[in-house]
C-alpha cells in the first residue's frame, strides 16, 4: 500500500523502503535444480563434496554427511528404504531454522527417495536466506558530512584569520 504525501500543492519524494519477507515455505521446490545451476552441477559431479560444503554453510561439522556412506551401503546391501540418518536430520534442522513449514514424514520420504535433489533445496534454501543486507541511508551520511565540515571550518578558521590564511 502506497501513500502519498503532498506538501504546499507539490508531492513529497517517497522515502525509500525496504520490506523484509520470511515466507514459511522452501524458495525452491524439490526439484528445482534449474533455479541455480551452480549448485546442482556441485551436487551432480561430487555429491559427498557438495554435501560437506553444505553441511559446512550450514554451520555444523563439515565431515558429517560422511556418515550417510553407511546408509548407502546398507541400501546396495539389504536395505532398499533405509532413511539416511544426516540427511533426515540436516533436512529437519533447515526447516526448523528458517521455519518453514512441514513434517518429519515429508523429510523422511525427502531424504529418503529425493536424496541428492532434497541437498540441493537445502542448499539453495541456505545460500537465499544466509545473504545479510547492509542498508545504507545516503541523506543520514551527507546530514552527518555536512556538520563534520561546518565543525571543522569553525574550528580552523579563528585559527587562520589569525595567521593571515583565507579558506
Amino acid at each position: 500500500m502506497s501513500t502519498n504525501v503532498i506538501i504546499n500543492g507539490q508531492q513529497a519524494p517517497a522515502a525509500p523502503t525496504l520490506i523484509a519477507v520470511h515466507s514459511n515455505q522452501w524458495s525452491t521446490s524439490i526439484c528445482g535444480c534449474f533455479d541455480d545451476l551452480q549448485v546442482c552441477c556441485f551436487a551432480y559431479w561430487c555429491f559427498p563434496c557438495f554435501a560437506c560444503s553444505t553441511t559446512s554453510e550450514f554451520g555444523e561439522c563439515f565431515c558429517l554427511p560422511l556418515l550417510d556412506v553407511l546408509w548407502t551401503t546398507l541400501q546396495l546391501v539389504s536395505f532398499p528404504t533405509c532413511t539416511p540418518p544426516v540427511s533426515m536430520a540436516m533436512r529437519v534442522a533447515v526447516r526448523n531454522r528458517y521455519g518453514i513449514q512441514g513434517d518429519m514424514s515429508g523429510d523422511c520420504v525427502y531424504a529418503t527417495f529425493c536424496n541428492i535433489c532434497s541437498w540441493c533445496q537445502m542448499a539453495r534454501e541456505i545460500k537465499r536466506r544466509s545473504h545479510t543486507l547492509t542498508v545504507i541511508n545516503a541523506q543520514h551520511a551527507n546530514f552527518i558530512y555536512q556538520n563534520i565540515q561546518h565543525f571543522l571550518l569553525n574550528l580552523i578558521a579563528p585559527a587562520s584569520k589569525q595567521y593571515g590564511l583565507y579558506f
